[in-house]
């Protein structure tokens, strides 16, 4: 630490590694080494960027690297990441997505400005953007055929338990009209191409459809993101009303474990092994030929240990099809094989590691569903 004298050098150090300072005040990080001498939290270098792009709410600084005197280090104890969170957190609804360290900048960003910017969660019962049940406006829609990103008018209903969208502003009837309870929402700039981008999943006849939309506004996006979380959470407290909000929140909107390219072969093993893009949705193995494409050309049911479903590492020996990649995985379920390559050994592992999670976890009565139509279908 730069400069300062011994006394309040020694009085930073002290409250820099009290428990409740161990982790980013925004994102949860590890070890944060920037504070904010005008909010008390103690924050990661990611989150105190942002933080410094609205300077007229927070003055971040290093605690290695810049001076601290002695008002500003008894600012910092008296408040602390606890107490500031403890005002600025004091609301927030149960559904309200927190990020963390993992996810996208715009996420991030708008869970700081929303705090300390906004102020939305300091007062009870207050009116958010996102919290009334219903959402009208303008996406940019990617086109399905095409790939242009058209503005189209998106209706989110909560009495309505859907999502709709329609080509046009004054168009009567919705191009789709989907059920809430069927929807997940996840953010892809990188796929997108837009560091708003926004990937809108969802099933209809038990099959996955995408739809790929931003917003110029990241604030705005955002707010789709949560007025969605928040009308499939009041949807399953009707539908479930003995669940607990914990159990509730925990089947909102949900992030894909993993996602790349792969090559896989046909049911034959014979075949020529073909570039695909994966997704892993929980259960559901998709496969694409472009990561943008609207419909998967196929998905893949992953059980669970106990029903016979495992991964191996490796393709079976004999295996005849020509591929390029030589990191192979099995997938084992009851009743074929699945083989892939990989292009790396750090894929091939990665792959393993997402595979192993799910399999390990004992399967619900609506995967046994799921599971019921996968078999039929084959």
């Amino acid at each position: 630490m730069a400069g300062g004298s011994e006394r309040s050098m020694k009085a930073l150090k002290e409250v820099w590694k009290r428990a409740e300072n161990s982790l980013c005040a925004d994102c949860g990080k590890p070890d944060p080494d920037w504070a904010s001498s005008t909010l008390g939290v103690f924050i990661c270098l990611s989150c105190s960027g942002i933080h410094r792009n609205i300077p007229s709410i927070s003055k971040v600084k290093s605690l290695k690297m810049d001076y601290w005197d002695d008002a500003q280090v008894q600012f910092l104890a008296k408040h602390g990441n606890a107490v500031t969170k403890g005002i600025y957190e004091a609301h927030i609804p149960i559904y309200y997505y927190q990020p963390t360290y993992n996810d996208c900048q715009v996420l991030r960003e708008q869970w700081i400005r929303a705090k300390y910017e906004r102020k939305e969660f300091t007062e009870p019962g207050k009116q958010l953007p996102y919290s009334d049940g219903v959402k009208e406006g303008i996406l940019w829609k990617r086109g399905r055929d095409n790939g242009q990103f058209l503005p189209r008018k998106f209706l989110l209903s909560e009495r309505e338990g859907c999502l709709k969208y329609f080509t046009k502003q004054d168009a009567k009837e919705p191009k789709i009209n989907v059920k809430i309870d069927v929807i997940n929402a996840t953010f892809q700039p990188e796929k997108i191409g837009n560091p708003n981008g926004l990937q809108i999943t969802y099933l209809k006849d038990n099959k996955t459809r995408n739809i790929f939309v931003y917003h110029e506004s990241g604030k705005e996006v955002v707010d789709w993101f949560n007025a969605i979380r928040s009308v499939q959470f009041h949807y399953l407290k009707v539908a479930f009303p003995i669940a607990s909000d914990n159990e509730i929140k925990n089947r909102l909107t949900r992030n894909f474990l993993k996602e790349g390219y792969m090559e896989k072969t046909g049911p034959k093993q014979r075949e020529a092994f073909k570039k695909r893009w994966f997704t892993l949705d929980h259960r559901r193995l998709m496969y694409f030929k472009d990561p943008l494409d609207a419909f998967a050309k196929g998905e893949v049911f992953v059980g669970s240990g106990e029903n016979g479903y495992s991964v191996q590492k490796g393709l079976p020996s004999g295996t005849q099809g020509n591929f390029s990649w030589h990191y192979g995985i099995t997938i084992v379920t009851p009743d074929r094989e699945y083989l892939f390559t990989c292009e790396t050994e750090t894929d091939q592992l990665e792959w393993i590691r997402a595979f192993t999670g799910v399999i390990n976890q004992a399967m619900t009565p609506q995967e046994y569903a799921i599971e019921a139509y996968f078999k039929f279908k084959s």
